[in-house]
């Protein structure tokens, strides 16, 4: 190889590192940028589904009380009053306000929900234990840590709690499958408390008496 075509050589290396240098971080801010918007428009999406969902309910509207982080360092939870249409059933209510809690608030900062997880299923044992089974998101993409996961399932409890009385306890299942833990720390193998108040006794069928 002649002296010549060495420099040749050297010079179209060295134009290709500066222009490396120079393209790559641009490229990195613009997807960066995009991944921002995508997210934005994906929260946005599931937010709008679950307006439209309640606005096609025939339901009454109740204020309820959903639980989300009180500020962007999950130090605690803080109630949020949302007006939805509720049904009396307990386990469709269960999902309406599970549903709801996992759209998010509009604040992004304070979900204490992945916006990728997704209820699956949701049923309640007749002593009043909630089964509910979260999709794989719940777990894989949660913020790994003992504060981020047990604030997770405390707005899944105390939501509960706030609007469903005949639950008393819960379980978590992930993609149906009882797990040890949700992103590694909090056990998930047993239950956890969500009332120990007296459950309201179920409405009389309408025209019979009820006693006194």
């Amino acid at each position: 190889m002649t002296p010549k075509w060495r420099l040749g050589i050297a010079i179209g290396l060295v134009v290709a590192v500066l222009a490396a240098a120079i393209y790559f971080p641009i490229l990195k801010r613009r997807v960066k940028k995009q991944a921002q918007v995508q997210q934005k428009s994906e929260e946005q999406a599931r937010l709008e589904l679950v307006q439209s969902l309640n606005a096609a309910s025939n339901e009454p509207k109740v204020k309820a009380q959903l639980f989300w982080a009180a500020d962007a360092g999950y130090s605690d939870l803080v109630a949020n009053t949302v007006e939805l249409p509720l049904s009396k059933d307990p386990v469709l209510r269960s999902k309406q306000v599970l549903n709801t809690l996992l759209a998010g608030p509009v604040d992004s900062e304070l979900r204490t929900l992945p916006p990728e997880a997704a209820l699956l299923a949701f049923y309640i044992l007749p002593d009043g234990t909630a089964v509910a089974d979260f999709s794989e998101a719940m777990a894989n993409s949660i913020p790994s840590g003992v504060q981020s996961e047990q604030l997770a399932v405390d707005s899944i409890a105390r939501t509960l709690e706030a609007n469903v009385p005949q639950v008393r306890r819960l379980r978590i299942l992930i993609h149906g499958q009882a797990v040890e833990t949700l992103a590694g720390h909090l056990d998930l193998t047993g239950t956890f408390p969500v009332s120990t108040k007296p459950v309201p006794p179920a409405p009389a069928p309408a025209g019979v008496p009820t006693t006194k």
